[in-house]
């Protein structure tokens, strides 16, 4: 063995580390997860636009090949490929999937699901509404192919009060929001889950596990562990400018009776910082700009 020497093995997808090569590696490597450009880096390519101007380009794309591309036939046609390079040669090749069409199918619903719980047989019954018939086994087995395959990440639910995790029923989000227009060209007016997937893959960077929160029947949009195993939590909004929109977004964190810190984050202009008796709330474009 050479003394000072690094080497990296670089892979597209989670499988990468799942067979012969993790087992000959356990315990003499460490895994590094790398999403798509933050914000921040982002930004610092664009400072010659303003904070909104740069989150407009940034909801189209954040893959660094694109950063600087303005074309929008060729930044589609780089998503286009990066799509078809892992559904078809990673997830459909892995898996030996023979149906595309349901399984792109799967991926739609849970494209224009982000935000929301979903279940294994809420998707069989919709396909199935749409006369596609498809097994539970099979839509899991499809939904475990797109988190693996590093296209969906998942945000499973969590306890506030009994400090548990809790069954299925997670949220996803996708892992750039370029694949989003591509998959659903026709809504692109969801800012309030587009803004939730963007603070999702933040969080992501920043804490070792982020979780949806429930707290009876209320629900926080993100609960997430540090390193230290201590707890933040966080509520995203569009706007709060109109109080019953305001309280709406405060009473689950308002109901959580621990001390850990708790944020509200939101895009508003206007009134963009505040404190609600310990809830602290932040403009996001502010907060996404943050160390």
């Amino acid at each position: 063995m050479q003394p000072n020497l690094d080497i990296y093995i670089t892979g597209s997808n989670a499988y990468f580390m799942s067979g012969e090569l993790a087992t000959l590696l356990t315990g003499r490597y460490i895994e590094l997860s790398i999403l798509p450009l933050s914000f921040k880096e982002f930004y610092s390519a664009h400072t010659d636009l303003s904070l909104t101007e740069v989150y407009d380009k940034y909801q189209k794309s954040a893959f660094p090949y694109l950063v600087n591309k303005d074309d929008e036939e060729e930044r589609n046609f780089y998503l286009r490929s990066a799509y078809n390079d892992i559904t078809l040669k990673d997830i459909m090749t892995r898996y030996k999937i023979t149906e595309q069409g349901i399984l792109e199918r799967v991926l739609r619903f849970l494209v224009s699901a982000i935000g929301s719980e979903v279940s294994i047989n809420k998707i069989a019954n919709t396909l199935k509404s749409q006369n596609v018939s498809v097994s539970n086994n099979t839509v899991e087995k499809y939904v475990d192919a797109f988190v693996n395959g590093l296209i969906l990440y998942p945000a499973p639910r969590y306890d506030i009060k009994g400090r548990k995790l809790l069954q299925r029923l997670e949220k996803y989000y996708v892992v750039d929001l370029g694949f989003r227009e591509m998959i659903l060209p026709d809504k692109k007016e969801d800012a309030g889950h587009i803004l939730e997937n963007i603070i999702f893959l933040e969080l992501k960077r920043r804490y070792k596990e982020v979780y949806v929160g429930k707290q009876g029947s209320l629900e926080v949009d993100f609960v997430c562990l540090n390193s230290d195993n201590s707890l933040v939590y966080y509520q995203v909004a569009l706007q709060t400018l109109d109080e019953s929109a305001l309280t709406r977004e405060l009473r689950s964190l308002e109901n959580i009776s621990d001390a850990y810190p708790k944020y509200l984050l939101t895009l508003d202009t206007i009134h963009k910082t505040a404190n609600y008796n310990g809830i602290l709330k932040k403009n996001a474009l502010d907060w996404l700009l943050e160390n």
